[in-house]
Protein backbone atom coordinates (compact mmCIF):
# COMPACT_ATOMS: atom_id res chain seq x y z
CA UNK A 1 0.00 0.00 0.00
CA UNK A 2 3.30 1.98 -0.09
CA UNK A 3 5.61 2.99 -3.00
CA UNK A 4 8.40 2.50 0.04
CA UNK A 5 7.24 -1.50 -0.45
CA UNK A 6 9.70 -3.52 -1.33
CA UNK A 7 9.39 -6.48 -3.74
CA UNK A 8 11.03 -10.25 -3.27
CA UNK A 9 11.53 -12.62 -5.73
CA UNK A 10 8.68 -14.56 -6.07
CA UNK A 11 6.59 -11.10 -5.90
CA UNK A 12 4.08 -12.98 -3.83
CA UNK A 13 2.41 -13.99 -0.46
CA UNK A 14 1.60 -17.15 -0.03
CA UNK A 15 -0.39 -19.12 2.60
CA UNK A 16 -2.44 -21.68 3.75
CA UNK A 17 -4.58 -23.13 1.07
CA UNK A 18 -7.87 -20.81 0.13
CA UNK A 19 -6.18 -17.59 1.24
CA UNK A 20 -5.14 -16.49 -1.46
CA UNK A 21 -2.00 -14.94 -2.39
CA UNK A 22 -0.96 -11.15 -3.40
CA UNK A 23 1.29 -9.56 -5.76
CA UNK A 24 3.50 -6.62 -3.49
CA UNK A 25 4.15 -5.23 -6.47
CA UNK A 26 0.27 -4.85 -7.47
CA UNK A 27 -0.57 -3.63 -3.59
CA UNK A 28 2.12 -1.08 -4.07
CA UNK A 29 0.25 0.61 -6.57
CA UNK A 30 -2.81 -0.40 -5.56
CA UNK A 31 -5.69 2.46 -4.84
CA UNK A 32 -6.93 2.61 -0.71
CA UNK A 33 -10.72 3.08 -0.69
CA UNK A 34 -13.03 3.46 2.19
CA UNK A 35 -17.00 3.19 2.80
CA UNK A 36 -18.34 6.20 3.62
CA UNK A 37 -19.31 5.34 7.40
CA UNK A 38 -15.30 5.15 8.24
CA UNK A 39 -14.94 7.96 10.56
CA UNK A 40 -12.48 10.37 9.61
CA UNK A 41 -9.64 9.66 12.20
CA UNK A 42 -9.89 6.19 11.01
CA UNK A 43 -9.26 7.45 7.56
CA UNK A 44 -6.74 9.86 8.48
CA UNK A 45 -4.55 7.08 10.02
CA UNK A 46 -4.94 4.53 7.14
CA UNK A 47 -3.86 7.06 5.22
CA UNK A 48 -0.79 7.69 7.51
CA UNK A 49 -0.04 3.75 7.79
CA UNK A 50 -0.40 3.17 3.95
CA UNK A 51 1.48 6.66 2.86
CA UNK A 52 -1.13 7.32 0.32
CA UNK A 53 -4.53 9.17 0.58
CA UNK A 54 -7.49 7.32 0.63
CA UNK A 55 -10.49 7.68 -1.63
CA UNK A 56 -14.04 7.32 0.33
CA UNK A 57 -16.32 5.57 -2.30
CA UNK A 58 -19.97 6.97 -2.09
CA UNK A 59 -22.67 4.10 -1.30
CA UNK A 60 -23.43 2.74 -4.57
CA UNK A 61 -19.52 2.72 -5.98
CA UNK A 62 -18.40 2.51 -9.68
CA UNK A 63 -16.10 -0.09 -10.64
CA UNK A 64 -12.72 1.46 -10.06
CA UNK A 65 -9.65 1.19 -12.18
CA UNK A 66 -6.91 -0.53 -11.47
CA UNK A 67 -6.38 -3.23 -8.39
CA UNK A 68 -7.23 -1.66 -5.49
CA UNK A 69 -7.73 -2.34 -1.31
CA UNK A 70 -11.24 -1.28 0.33
CA UNK A 71 -11.52 -0.79 3.30
CA UNK A 72 -15.16 -1.25 5.50
CA UNK A 73 -18.23 -3.10 6.73
CA UNK A 74 -19.61 -4.40 3.25
CA UNK A 75 -18.18 -5.02 -0.05
CA UNK A 76 -20.75 -2.85 -2.20
CA UNK A 77 -21.64 -5.58 -5.64
CA UNK A 78 -19.38 -3.17 -8.10
CA UNK A 79 -16.50 -4.07 -5.81
CA UNK A 80 -16.60 -7.56 -5.88
CA UNK A 81 -14.87 -7.72 -9.04
CA UNK A 82 -11.01 -8.82 -10.70
CA UNK A 83 -9.39 -5.40 -9.58
CA UNK A 84 -9.54 -6.17 -5.54
CA UNK A 85 -7.05 -7.23 -4.22
CA UNK A 86 -7.61 -7.30 -0.76
CA UNK A 87 -10.89 -5.91 1.53
CA UNK A 88 -10.19 -5.48 5.44
CA UNK A 89 -13.51 -5.98 7.12
CA UNK A 90 -14.13 -3.20 9.99
CA UNK A 91 -16.20 -6.42 11.65
CA UNK A 92 -15.07 -9.59 13.08
CA UNK A 93 -17.59 -11.40 11.66
CA UNK A 94 -17.77 -11.67 7.98
CA UNK A 95 -20.25 -13.97 7.26
CA UNK A 96 -22.46 -11.39 6.07
CA UNK A 97 -19.76 -10.58 3.52
CA UNK A 98 -19.68 -14.14 2.45
CA UNK A 99 -22.98 -14.76 2.12
CA UNK A 100 -23.73 -11.31 -0.08
CA UNK A 101 -22.25 -12.91 -3.13
CA UNK A 102 -19.58 -14.88 -4.88
CA UNK A 103 -16.21 -14.07 -3.19
CA UNK A 104 -13.70 -12.50 -5.84
CA UNK A 105 -11.34 -14.99 -6.87
CA UNK A 106 -7.75 -13.80 -5.74
CA UNK A 107 -8.61 -11.39 -3.21
CA UNK A 108 -7.30 -11.87 0.62
CA UNK A 109 -9.89 -10.73 2.78
CA UNK A 110 -8.94 -9.72 6.64
CA UNK A 111 -11.56 -8.98 9.88
CA UNK A 112 -10.87 -6.79 12.61
CA UNK A 113 -10.63 -8.13 16.14
CA UNK A 114 -8.64 -5.62 17.96
CA UNK A 115 -8.92 -6.02 22.12
CA UNK A 116 -12.52 -7.53 20.96
CA UNK A 117 -11.75 -10.57 22.64
CA UNK A 118 -10.99 -8.79 25.69
CA UNK A 119 -14.05 -7.16 25.78
CA UNK A 120 -16.00 -10.16 25.05
CA UNK A 121 -14.41 -12.08 28.01
CA UNK A 122 -15.29 -9.05 30.36
CA UNK A 123 -19.14 -9.19 29.40
CA UNK A 124 -19.09 -13.37 29.53
CA UNK A 125 -17.24 -12.95 33.32
CA UNK A 126 -20.23 -10.09 34.24
CA UNK A 127 -22.90 -12.33 33.65
CA UNK A 128 -21.39 -15.37 35.29
CA UNK A 129 -20.49 -13.21 38.22
CA UNK A 130 -24.14 -11.33 38.04
CA UNK A 131 -24.86 -15.36 37.96
CA UNK A 132 -23.40 -16.53 40.97
CA UNK A 133 -24.13 -13.32 43.21
CA UNK A 134 -27.94 -13.30 42.04
CA UNK A 135 -28.49 -10.29 40.66
CA UNK A 136 -31.40 -10.76 38.31
CA UNK A 137 -33.13 -11.58 41.77
CA UNK A 138 -32.15 -8.95 43.52
CA UNK A 139 -33.19 -6.80 40.70
CA UNK A 140 -36.68 -8.31 40.53
CA UNK A 141 -36.87 -7.93 44.47
CA UNK A 142 -36.09 -4.49 44.45
CA UNK A 143 -38.52 -3.35 41.95
CA UNK A 144 -41.16 -5.29 44.48
CA UNK A 145 -39.66 -3.34 47.11
CA UNK A 146 -39.14 -6.71 48.72
CA UNK A 147 -36.19 -7.85 50.95
CA UNK A 148 -35.04 -11.02 51.83
CA UNK A 149 -31.56 -12.52 51.57
CA UNK A 150 -30.28 -14.78 49.19
CA UNK A 151 -27.43 -16.38 48.96
CA UNK A 152 -24.95 -16.12 46.55
CA UNK A 153 -22.14 -18.96 45.27
CA UNK A 154 -18.62 -18.52 44.02
CA UNK A 155 -17.74 -19.32 40.90
CA UNK A 156 -14.15 -20.99 41.74
CA UNK A 157 -14.30 -25.03 41.01
CA UNK A 158 -17.38 -24.34 38.93
CA UNK A 159 -16.82 -25.59 34.55
CA UNK A 160 -17.58 -23.43 31.75
CA UNK A 161 -18.26 -25.25 28.42
CA UNK A 162 -16.62 -22.66 25.36
CA UNK A 163 -17.31 -23.27 22.14
CA UNK A 164 -15.34 -21.88 19.86
CA UNK A 165 -11.47 -21.78 20.46
CA UNK A 166 -10.22 -18.89 18.85
CA UNK A 167 -9.33 -15.56 19.59
CA UNK A 168 -12.38 -14.42 21.30
CA UNK A 169 -13.02 -18.10 22.87
CA UNK A 170 -9.80 -18.36 24.22
CA UNK A 171 -9.87 -14.77 25.51
CA UNK A 172 -12.99 -15.76 27.32
CA UNK A 173 -11.60 -19.04 28.88
CA UNK A 174 -8.33 -17.15 29.65
CA UNK A 175 -10.25 -14.86 31.82
CA UNK A 176 -12.80 -17.10 33.73
CA UNK A 177 -10.03 -19.71 34.38
CA UNK A 178 -8.02 -16.31 36.23
CA UNK A 179 -11.23 -16.57 38.47
CA UNK A 180 -10.60 -20.32 39.11
CA UNK A 181 -12.88 -21.28 36.04
CA UNK A 182 -12.57 -24.87 35.04
CA UNK A 183 -12.60 -23.84 31.06
CA UNK A 184 -13.16 -27.08 28.44
CA UNK A 185 -13.05 -25.90 25.02
CA UNK A 186 -15.11 -27.54 22.48
CA UNK A 187 -13.40 -28.96 19.79
CA UNK A 188 -14.40 -31.10 16.26
CA UNK A 189 -11.56 -32.73 15.50
CA UNK A 190 -8.77 -34.33 19.09
CA UNK A 191 -6.35 -31.72 19.22
CA UNK A 192 -3.66 -30.03 21.76
CA UNK A 193 -5.45 -27.59 24.80
CA UNK A 194 -5.79 -24.58 23.31
CA UNK A 195 -3.97 -21.24 25.55
CA UNK A 196 -6.78 -20.25 28.39
CA UNK A 197 -8.55 -23.55 28.22
CA UNK A 198 -8.04 -26.86 31.03
CA UNK A 199 -9.51 -29.38 28.80
CA UNK A 200 -10.75 -29.92 25.22
CA UNK A 201 -14.18 -32.05 24.86
CA UNK A 202 -15.74 -33.15 21.19
CA UNK A 203 -18.82 -31.72 20.24
CA UNK A 204 -20.92 -34.05 21.48
CA UNK A 205 -19.54 -35.62 24.54
CA UNK A 206 -21.25 -34.81 27.39
CA UNK A 207 -20.00 -31.87 29.73
CA UNK A 208 -21.69 -31.30 33.46
CA UNK A 209 -20.98 -27.19 33.31
CA UNK A 210 -22.23 -24.32 34.99
CA UNK A 211 -22.34 -22.14 32.01
CA UNK A 212 -22.29 -23.02 28.46
CA UNK A 213 -20.93 -19.97 26.21
CA UNK A 214 -21.03 -20.23 22.54
CA UNK A 215 -18.03 -18.03 20.46
CA UNK A 216 -19.02 -19.64 17.55
CA UNK A 217 -18.75 -18.03 13.72
CA UNK A 218 -21.56 -18.69 11.47
CA UNK A 219 -20.79 -21.71 8.73
CA UNK A 220 -22.45 -23.78 6.96
CA UNK A 221 -21.55 -26.15 9.95
CA UNK A 222 -22.11 -23.89 13.09
CA UNK A 223 -25.85 -23.02 12.22
CA UNK A 224 -28.71 -24.14 14.33
CA UNK A 225 -25.60 -25.19 16.32
CA UNK A 226 -27.56 -25.42 19.32
CA UNK A 227 -30.93 -26.85 19.14
CA UNK A 228 -33.24 -28.75 20.64
CA UNK A 229 -31.03 -32.41 21.72
CA UNK A 230 -27.95 -29.94 22.75
CA UNK A 231 -30.07 -27.58 25.22
CA UNK A 232 -31.99 -30.71 26.75
CA UNK A 233 -28.48 -31.88 27.85
CA UNK A 234 -27.26 -28.98 29.01
CA UNK A 235 -28.63 -29.70 32.93
CA UNK A 236 -29.61 -26.55 33.58
CA UNK A 237 -26.56 -24.85 32.59
CA UNK A 238 -26.79 -20.88 31.91
CA UNK A 239 -25.79 -20.37 28.09
CA UNK A 240 -24.55 -16.73 27.08
CA UNK A 241 -24.28 -16.37 22.89
CA UNK A 242 -21.49 -13.98 21.94
CA UNK A 243 -20.95 -15.69 18.90
CA UNK A 244 -23.76 -15.43 15.98
CA UNK A 245 -27.68 -15.80 16.54
CA UNK A 246 -27.91 -17.77 13.53
CA UNK A 247 -26.23 -20.57 15.87
CA UNK A 248 -29.04 -20.64 17.70
CA UNK A 249 -32.42 -21.76 16.98
CA UNK A 250 -34.35 -20.08 19.42
CA UNK A 251 -37.54 -21.84 19.50
CA UNK A 252 -35.69 -24.50 20.89
CA UNK A 253 -33.85 -22.65 23.15
CA UNK A 254 -37.52 -21.29 24.54
CA UNK A 255 -38.62 -24.51 25.08
CA UNK A 256 -35.50 -25.87 27.36
CA UNK A 257 -35.55 -22.56 29.43
CA UNK A 258 -39.57 -24.00 29.99
CA UNK A 259 -38.01 -27.02 30.82
CA UNK A 260 -35.71 -26.22 32.99
CA UNK A 261 -33.11 -27.57 30.88
CA UNK A 262 -31.28 -24.50 30.33
CA UNK A 263 -31.51 -22.06 33.40
CA UNK A 264 -31.18 -18.59 31.96
CA UNK A 265 -30.05 -17.52 29.04
CA UNK A 266 -28.02 -14.09 27.79
CA UNK A 267 -27.95 -13.78 23.88
CA UNK A 268 -26.01 -10.65 22.90
CA UNK A 269 -26.32 -11.75 19.28
CA UNK A 270 -29.58 -12.61 17.36
CA UNK A 271 -30.44 -14.28 13.82
CA UNK A 272 -32.43 -10.97 12.89
CA UNK A 273 -31.36 -8.01 14.37
CA UNK A 274 -32.65 -5.37 15.34
CA UNK A 275 -35.47 -7.18 17.13
CA UNK A 276 -38.52 -5.22 16.98
CA UNK A 277 -40.32 -4.73 20.11
CA UNK A 278 -42.85 -7.51 18.89
CA UNK A 279 -39.75 -10.51 18.74
CA UNK A 280 -40.18 -13.80 20.59
CA UNK A 281 -36.94 -12.87 22.24
CA UNK A 282 -37.99 -10.51 24.44
CA UNK A 283 -40.77 -13.09 26.36
CA UNK A 284 -37.98 -15.58 26.89
CA UNK A 285 -38.16 -16.49 30.13
CA UNK A 286 -35.04 -15.99 32.64
CA UNK A 287 -33.33 -14.01 29.61
CA UNK A 288 -31.30 -10.65 29.02
CA UNK A 289 -30.83 -9.52 25.52
CA UNK A 290 -28.15 -6.76 25.29
CA UNK A 291 -28.58 -5.64 21.22
CA UNK A 292 -25.05 -6.61 20.08
CA UNK A 293 -23.26 -5.23 22.63
CA UNK A 294 -20.43 -7.43 23.85
CA UNK A 295 -17.56 -6.58 21.42
CA UNK A 296 -18.21 -3.38 19.59
CA UNK A 297 -15.22 -2.45 17.27
CA UNK A 298 -13.55 0.56 18.45
CA UNK A 299 -11.82 2.88 15.82
CA UNK A 300 -8.58 1.97 16.73
CA UNK A 301 -9.07 -1.78 16.62
CA UNK A 302 -9.57 -0.89 12.53
CA UNK A 303 -6.61 1.06 12.54
CA UNK A 304 -3.97 -1.34 14.38
CA UNK A 305 -5.55 -4.69 12.61
CA UNK A 306 -5.25 -2.96 9.16
CA UNK A 307 -1.75 -2.15 9.94
CA UNK A 308 -1.12 -5.62 11.50
CA UNK A 309 -2.28 -7.06 7.93
CA UNK A 310 -0.39 -4.60 6.20
CA UNK A 311 2.88 -5.49 8.08
CA UNK A 312 2.65 -8.87 7.31
CA UNK A 313 1.58 -8.32 3.62
CA UNK A 314 5.08 -6.78 2.82
CA UNK A 315 6.55 -8.91 4.90
CA UNK A 316 5.67 -11.76 2.78
CA UNK A 317 3.37 -13.38 5.11
CA UNK A 318 -0.45 -14.33 5.37
CA UNK A 319 -1.65 -11.81 8.04
CA UNK A 320 -3.06 -13.72 10.81
CA UNK A 321 -6.31 -12.40 10.32
CA UNK A 322 -7.06 -13.30 7.14
CA UNK A 323 -10.14 -15.07 6.56
CA UNK A 324 -10.26 -18.68 4.00
CA UNK A 325 -13.71 -17.89 1.71
CA UNK A 326 -14.21 -21.92 1.39
CA UNK A 327 -14.27 -21.95 5.69
CA UNK A 328 -15.83 -18.71 6.17
CA UNK A 329 -13.75 -17.96 8.95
Amino acid sequence: MTDRIPGRPTDLVTGPTNVPPVGTAHLARARLLAAPGLADPVVRSLERIAGRPVERTGADPAVPDGPYVYVGAALPGALRGDGLLWFHSVNAGTDAVLDAGPWPSGALLTRTVGRMGERIAQYVLAWVLADCQSVPEFTARHARAEWRRVPGELVSGQTALIHGTGRIGSAVAGLLRACGIRTVGVVRTPRAVPPGFDAVAGPDEQVDARWVVAALPLTGETAGRFGAERFAAMGGASFINVGRGATVDLAALEAALHAGTVGRAVLDVLADEPAGPGDRCWRLPRTVVTSHSAGITADDDIVTDFAACLRDLVAGRVPALAVDPARGY
